[in-house]
């Protein structure tokens, strides 16, 4: 039996716990952060995350001339959320969240932690039906969520109290949570390098394991009923230790777990090329000029899916059919302007901060990226739209997909792009005419791109599923952090030395997002709810 003693006790080594980790020590506490990982994979989920955060009137939105404001955030976030008339911590989080963001986690990571941002503010989640982002509000990190979790790590490890205040253990599994005298103690667990048992000790534990995205069959458990019965395939884009095993385990001594079928999947998954678990998937930022078809090639409508405005609908829509997958029609030229995939690995200049390479990426494409992804399982190309057909329903092992859907789909819209702008009635053609009034937009989309056109051959087809990405649920908690207990006769107290941060606690209160998210949220809200639960422990505000 290894044993541990410290002040506080950390499980899990992503974002929250190392925010969490820097801030007690801040404060004079001594931490153990356990995690099972391996060292070099430090910084969870948020290490392999394309790094947008979302703030309010932030000094980047001012020098755009965006006039955001509070007020205006919250009413977007509402709307988007979608909350209950129960859903009352999570809506005071919701509220928590946009009024201190750009204070307690813009200004805390560029002023305390070097951390630096690109200047032009990306723009998405717009709203369709509903209202979304009213101003552009993803600001990109400058070196991708590795730069960030660089950042972090870094002001960590070299913290004036690290050498006698920091404790680090990896391949650890956290498994049960110790109770004495009715407070939480400790954790106890296995230590899976020497396969022996560990017991690690606390005036106070914080659970900041992750959501359970990586645990494709609980996603299905959990799967949100009105969308009907979870597709076959869900391709995992979490994290593999995001598992909810610390869920469970806060479930076990009467903590309250809540709102675990709020879950933020992705429409546009593929298969990674070079996979490192059972169904790894990579997340697609899909091509605005691409068409969006069904499983059988018809077009999705009367309203078109297009990205960048609802990811929630766009799921939805796609899991109203009979089978829950999608194909995008493109071309080559599209592919090159416009082709992306959301995380660290795939934007190799942003992550090494090459100026050079990225404005090389934007002005000619990242020819590099789609050469890597073009071979992999979910593409096919052809040189007409016959050809494509037969390699699509050769992909699929079927005859799903009907030549004359595809026709029907495509020809039309081409049709209508040869005709001019001036007679465009189209609303993906609408759309991308908006979305290129804005600078952030303009440079990545085409200009009207026809699907069939000799100069921009040959034709691509993307096989997309439904990939698990975030937990929206998770562990309750009042706004200090402290995990709350199952509800009797309608009250729930706060579990004395027990706290839960980051996607565990749902990103505060179990599920302050709602139902929905705009997006940039999840790697703030990491953070916030890292720094508030620390300075509870040590009974100061933030």
């Amino acid at each position: 039996m290894k044993e541990y003693k410290a002040d506080a006790v950390i499980v899990g080594g992503g974002i929250a716990g190392i925010a969490a980790a820097i801030e007690l020590m801040n404060e004079g506490q001594k931490v153990l952060v356990i995690d099972r990982d391996v060292e070099e994979e430090l910084g969870g989920l948020a290490k392999w995350s394309f790094g947008g955060m979302f703030f309010v009137d932030s000094p980047l939105q001012r020098r755009a001339g965006m006039k955001d404001n509070v007020d205006l955030a919250l009413s977007d976030w509402l709307s988007v959320a979608d909350f209950g008339e129960n859903d009352v911590l999570p809506r005071q989080w919701a509220e928590q969240y946009v009024n201190m963001c750009t204070d307690h986690i813009y200004r805390w990571l560029t002023k305390e932690h070097g951390t630096k941002f690109f200047p032009v503010v990306h723009w998405v989640e717009r709203g369709l039906y509903k209202p979304g982002n009213s101003y552009p509000r993803f600001h990109m990190v400058w070196g991708t969520g590795k730069g960030l979790t660089d950042d972090l790590i870094r002001s960590m490890r070299n913290h004036s109290k690290a050498s006698t205040h920091l404790q680090m253990v990896y391949r650890h599994k956290a498994e049960e949570l110790i109770i004495e005298g009715g407070r939480v103690v400790g954790v106890t667990g296995k230590d899976e390098a020497a396969d022996i048992p560990f017991v690690a000790k606390g005036e106070n534990v914080l659970v900041a394991t992750g959501g359970m995205g990586g645990n494709i069959q609980r996603v299905k458990e959990t799967w949100y009923k009105p969308w009907g019965e979870p597709p076959e395939v869900i391709l995992n884009g979490s994290h593999p230790y995001a598992l909810g095993d610390m869920h469970d385990a806060v479930e076990r001594i009467e903590g309250n777990v809540t709102n675990l079928d709020w879950h933020w999947h992705y429409a546009a998954g593929v298969r990674h090329p070079r996979p490192k678990w059972k169904d790894h998937g990579l997340s697609l930022v899909p091509p605005k000029s691409a068409l969006w078809l069904d499983y059988t090639g018809k077009r999705f409508g009367p309203n078109p899916l297009i990205t960048a405005y609802d990811t929630r609908w766009t799921v939805e829509e796609i899991c109203k059919q009979e089978k829950k997958y999608s194909w995008q029609i493109l071309n080559m030229k599209i592919m090159i302007k416009e082709f992306a995939i959301s995380g660290s690995e795939s934007n190799e200049s942003i992550r090494d901060k090459n100026l050079v390479g990225f404005l090389k990426d934007i002005l000619l494409g990242n020819t590099k990226l789609v050469n890597d992804m073009i071979n992999s399982p979910d593409f096919v190309t052809a040189n007409s739209l016959e050809e494509l057909v037969q390699k699509m329903n050769a992909l699929q092992g079927t005859d799903d997909v009907k030549l004359q859907h595809v026709k029907d789909s495509v020809l039309p819209y081409d049709a209508m792009i040869d005709r001019g702008p001036s007679f465009h009635d189209d609303e993906q053609l609408r759309r991308i005419a908006h979305a290129r009034q804005y600078r952030g937009d303009k440079v990545r989309t085409c200009k009207f791109q026809k699907i069939v056109d000799p100069k921009a051959m040959p034709l691509v087809a993307i096989r997309e599923s439904i990939l698990s990405r975030k937990t929206l649920g998770g562990i309750q908690t009042d706004l200090g952090g402290r995990v709350m207990s199952k509800p009797v006769n309608g009250r729930s107290e706060p579990i004395p030395g027990l706290y839960a941060i980051g996607e565990a606690a749902g990103f505060g209160g179990g599920g302050s997002h709602g139902k929905g998210a705009l997006e940039g949220t999840f790697l703030g809200g990491c953070v916030l709810t890292a720094r508030i639960a620390a300075k509870t422990i040590v009974d100061k505000k933030l």
